[in-house]
């Protein structure tokens, strides 16, 4: 394996929780937006916008939706938009309609704009020797979010990031060997979950050496466990909430040609 300043910082990566309280400066903050702002980006789209959320208010009321006691506390808090305003007001300030901006198609290049965004974002600020979490839990009561930030239609909360200095040093989280992950030409189907026994034993032994006294769970007893049994939670109205923005209003439509004129 090749090993230089960049790949060291990726394949260390570890999520941090804890911040010191010192906030970024302007010079980090500049240098975190130009690193995101020069994402990769869909058809040159650029369908993804920033907020940082300095709000005392703001920031206690992302934590009640998130559920994680630190979103909000020590470390800058942003939320990761999936920018479609942007683009549509372009166009109806040049006398033209929507387009092909309310397709899933659309929605899918901005989402993937605005994930990559947030990976750039991330790696830049580990590379500036701070921490990071990404934070899912944002969708966790998207509507709510929606109503909280005040968001325009075409425009959707996608994911959060908590960055600063951090204030623990975490394990390296074991990842699933190579073999169960890159494939070449054709996806095998011979996959045997007794395969990952190995695998099973490092993660008990991280969890383990993490917090003894927490329960210990494998890779394959959580996949097995109640994060994807059966159950509904706010998350699952993420098609609801992106329809009400007026975003993919052809999803789960027979022909999504009538959607389009």
């Amino acid at each position: 394996m090749i090993h230089n300043e960049t790949i060291n910082h990726q394949v260390n990566h570890r999520t941090i929780r804890a911040f010191k309280e010192q906030p970024l400066n302007k010079e980090q903050l500049t240098t975190l937006y130009e690193a995101a702002r020069h994402t990769s980006t869909s058809m040159f789209m650029q369908q993804f916008s920033i907020l940082h959320v300095t709000d005392p208010q703001l920031r206690t009321q992302i934590r009640e939706i998130s559920q994680q006691p630190y979103v909000g506390a020590n470390g800058d808090l942003f939320i990761f938009i999936v920018d479609l305003y942007r683009n549509q007001q372009i166009r109806e300030q040049e006398g033209n309609d929507d387009g092909r901006l309310h397709t899933t198609d659309i929605f899918m290049q901005a989402v993937e704009d605005t994930t990559l965004a947030v990976q750039n974002f991330l790696t830049a600020a580990e590379s500036m020797g701070l921490g990071g979490v990404i934070l899912g839990s944002i969708q966790n009561n998207l509507e709510k979010l929606v109503q909280v930030l005040n968001m325009p239609k075409m425009t959707l909360p996608f994911l959060g990031i908590q960055v600063g200095v951090p204030d623990q040093e975490p394990q390296l989280k074991p990842r699933l060997p190579q073999r169960f992950i890159a494939f070449e030409n054709h996806y095998p189907r011979d996959f045997k979950v007794a395969d990952l026994v190995e695998y099973d034993q490092v993660v008990t032994q991280y969890y383990d050496l993490r917090d003894a006294n927490r329960r210990i769970d494998s890779f394959t007893k959580q996949i097995n466990g109640d994060k994807l049994n059966k159950h509904f939670t706010k998350r699952d109205e993420f098609a609801l909430v992106a329809q009400k923005q007026g975003l993919t209003l052809d999803w789960g439509k027979d022909s999504p040609k009538q959607n389009i004129k």
